[in-house]
């Protein structure tokens, strides 16, 4: 480009291309993996980076105490996940591999590997292509600073380091009733875990190490390591108490494993605003268009600036005006095309409200190179109480619209007003539940949108907002 036509026109097709293929991360990766590895010749080792594709596998670390549960969470990771699991006892069992047979003999004379050696297993272990394809979870590992520091020299890097904490006396208690089966590696409790299965329950046994001594020296040895460990992953970090059912912590697990963090690649928000007409749009995509710095777009405006301004749309846009009449929505598209395929918009992003307003007109703004990259943000105006309780079925068939609203109810509650303004709001086992109710409505006043109520959900939007800029 000439930098003397400054500002420079660049086609829409370029940033929606690299933010729809991550052409920031994917350089990113490469040059990290590049400044790692250091390779003789970085071209053969690109294209082998790039053959592996393996960027959105599981990397993740799970730490915690002793009886947290890092195991149980771990496994149920794996198989959800569908990533490979690397701890100390699989490490060393595998077979074919001189280096597991000499940390067998190791841990079997000591009881414990030293740092180098159990790195250089992992090392040897993540290189195989299992835990390529397919991700791997280190549990328990690393446990030192030593083991942390080795780690990153290798250039092993997790996405996410999950943390599980509970009070000390809760996990003495816990590890007493720790059981183990030999034949799957599950581990139960006998209070808490205990197997239905009377096969599964006779072949348990009691794993070694679980007396409250030994598990007392365990903690010392663990609060006196984690402190120095915890610091080297402070943006990928997630602590999670696990004194709760082990469904939630699994849960609570899952969900930030699955989660990206934030990128910092560039970023041009592309917004839309949705709701019902009097919810504040128009006010809340102009408080998001000063602070952001967007370009506020309203559809129903441009077709009024079109026609004010006898432009070529305006003339095709006029004849509808003049009859009442909807105008297509293939003028509405070109008309938003042509508004924002202008460099302002490329340049400072936008935020776009009053279009669409069909499920036709999502597909067709969904279709084409101008559909929002941030959170679709629904604002939604406070309505009264509904004069309907839900108590017994009442049969609606496909009376009973998508969005929840009512089409055609019984006639002692047929009013066309008031289905508009109350849609249902849920549905029982069996069918909607629908009776009247003895309840004094209150007076539905404009003052219910205050300057109170506005900032309230100015506030509530600018969340979500920077939820979807800071994905």
């Amino acid at each position: 480009m000439d930098a003397t036509t400054a500002p420079h026109r660049i086609p829409p097709e370029m940033p929606q291309y690299g933010e729809a293929n991550h052409i920031f991360e994917m350089m990113q990766n490469m040059l990290q993996q590049l400044l790692i590895h250091q390779p003789e010749d970085p071209v053969p080792f690109m294209i082998n980076y790039f053959q592996q594709d393996n960027d959105n596998v599981p990397k993740i670390m799970i730490l915690g105490p002793p009886a947290s549960g890092k195991t149980t969470i771990a496994m149920w990771l794996c198989k959800h996940l569908k990533s490979v699991l690397l701890c100390l006892e699989n490490l060393m069992t595998k077979k074919y591999s001189s280096l597991a047979e000499r940390a067998r003999k190791r841990y079997q004379k000591m009881k414990s590997l030293p740092g180098s050696l159990l790195v250089k297993l992992i090392e040897e272990r993540l290189g195989e292509d299992d835990c390529v394809q397919r991700g791997w979870i280190l549990d328990g590992i690393p446990e030192t600073r030593e083991q942390v520091l080795m780690i990153q020299a290798l250039g092993i890097t997790p996405r996410h380091v999950i943390v599980l904490s509970a009070p000390d006396t809760v996990l003495i208690e816990r590890n007493l009733g720790k059981r183990v089966d030999p034949h799957t590696g599950e581990i139960y409790h006998t209070t808490f875990d205990w197997p239905p299965e009377f096969e599964i329950q006779n072949r348990l046994i009691v794993p070694e190490g679980i007396s409250e001594q030994e598990t007392a020296q365990k903690l010392m040895a663990y609060h006196r390591n984690i402190v120095s460990v915890l610091p080297s992953y402070p943006k990928i970090l997630k602590v999670i108490s696990a004194d709760q059912p082990c469904v939630d912590v699994f849960y609570q697990a899952l969900t930030y494993a699955q989660t990206n963090h934030r990128s910092n690649a560039p970023f041009t928000p592309r917004v839309l605003l949705l709701g019902p007409k009097g919810s504040g749009k128009r006010l809340q995509a102009a408080l998001l268009a000063q602070k952001y710095g967007l370009v506020s777009v309203c559809c129903g405006r441009l077709l009024k600036e079109a026609v004010a301004d006898k432009s070529k749309f305006g003339e095709v846009i006029q004849p509808f005006f003049e009859k009442d009449l909807a105008v297509p929505d293939g003028i509405i598209m070109k008309v938003l095309g042509d508004r924002l395929t202008q460099h302002d918009c490329i340049q400072k992003g936008w935020v776009m409200y009053g279009f669409p307003r069909d499920l036709d007109q999502a597909h067709m703004l969904n279709t084409l190179e101008y559909k929002p990259n941030s959170r679709k943000i629904p604002l939604c105006a406070r309505r009264p109480p509904s004069p309907f309780e839900f108590i017994r079925p009442v049969t609606l068939g496909p009376k009973l619209m998508a969005n929840g609203t009512v089409a055609a109810l019984p006639a002692a509650v047929r009013d066309p007003v008031e289905t508009d303004r109350w849609p249902l709001a849920g549905r029982a086992q069996g069918g909607w539940h629908l009776r009247p109710a003895p309840v004094q409505m209150p007076p539905f006043s404009a003052g219910d949108f205050g300057t109170r109520q506005r900032a309230l959900q100015f506030s509530t939007l600018l969340r979500g907002i920077n939820k979807a800029l800071n994905r």
